[in-house]
């Protein structure tokens, strides 16, 4: 069985790409699940096994279960190309109550009494699975989330130039067996079956590296979005451990020194600020003395201005 993608050209024309941490954290949920399913991830588990003895897991559990059909308010689509998870998050926190029951009624094998408690208050239900989702991040995944997004940005980068150069048969044919694409139609191996178009908004394409090697979709009422295996994720956990400022605290700074390794996620003054517990005007100082030395530079992406370390900078916090 497969889902079926009528795609107009005008829905190729509208082929984006972005990631997700978000979805990288809801798909880890899977691998805790069910480790022999992706062993490729073994070194991260290891790292985050004995801090899940203090989080309440058992509701995400549930609305993620370790195979099916997993609630999609708790993944919705990236509006941007670059989001931030503190965005992500309150998009979660703003889902529609009435949508989130109606979803995690959809779900099967899994915990009934842990989802009948959440369909019978679903405004407290969301508001609970957001803050498990904000806990489960900051205990197990926001220190590796600079390694992921870097593989997820190659990989972003390298498919764009795809793309433009080779065009959507060049594109499709790269992104496994499970995707085959006729000329007009996007065949996608799942374990349902439908059939029709877009519904206007283009086609979202996302990697992943804690789903791989599966593939996802998503389509109406949310974006139409293809979640897709990252290239090269046997690479993710070669190095060791995500580094600590250490001797470049001593050489630039402390604070500097967090938003340089920070960096390796482009990131926003204002995100750089929560994540740091920093005001943002303190981010901003810091910012330009990195940039002012040739470490850092931003850039503009639509109305607010990202920054992102340079080769330089790249050279200095890899020998940190």
């Amino acid at each position: 069985m497969s889902i079926t993608w009528v795609l107009r050209p005008e829905d190729v024309a509208r082929i984006r790409f972005a990631f997700s941490p978000l979805w990288e954290l809801v798909a880890s949920l899977r691998t805790l699940q069910g480790p022999a399913r992706q062993s490729i991830h073994l070194p991260w588990l290891k790292a985050v096994r004995p801090r899940l003895a203090g989080l309440e897991l058992a509701e995400l559990f549930a609305l993620v279960p370790p195979n099916g059909y997993l609630a999609d308010f708790i993944t919705p689509p990236p509006d941007t190309p670059m989001p931030d998870f503190a965005a992500e998050l309150e998009r979660v926190r703003q889902a529609s109550p009435e949508a989130a029951r109606e979803e995690a009624a959809q779900i099967e094998g899994t915990d009934r009494a842990v989802l009948q408690r959440f369909m019978d208050d679903p405004v407290a239900g969301v508001a609970r699975v957001a803050d498990a989702l904000e806990a489960y991040w900051e205990a197990c995944f926001a220190e590796f989330w600079p390694r992921v997004y870097g593989l997820l940005e190659r990989d972003v980068l390298r498919r764009s130039r795809q793309l433009a150069q080779g065009g959507a048969r060049e594109l499709f044919a790269g992104l496994g067996r499970a995707v085959v694409w006729t000329g007009e139609r996007l065949l996608v191996d799942r374990p349902w079956c439908t059939v029709g178009g877009l519904h206007g908004d283009g086609l979202l394409l996302v990697p992943s590296a804690f789903w791989w090697p599966s593939v996802a979709v998503m389509s109406a009422p949310y974006q139409s979005t293809l979640i897709y295996p990252v290239l090269g994720v046997g690479t993710l956990w070669e190095q060791g451990p995500p580094p600590a400022p250490g001797a470049l605290a001593a050489l630039i700074g402390r604070s500097r020194a967090r938003i340089l390794l920070a960096l390796a996620e482009p990131a926003t003054t204002s995100a750089l600020a929560a994540r740091m517990s920093l005001t943002p005007g303190a981010v901003s100082q810091h910012l330009g003395v990195l940039s002012d030395g040739g470490l850092a530079v931003g850039m503009r992406v639509g109305k607010q201005v990202v920054y992102r370390r340079t080769p330089v900078g790249d050279t200095l916090a890899g020998q940190a």
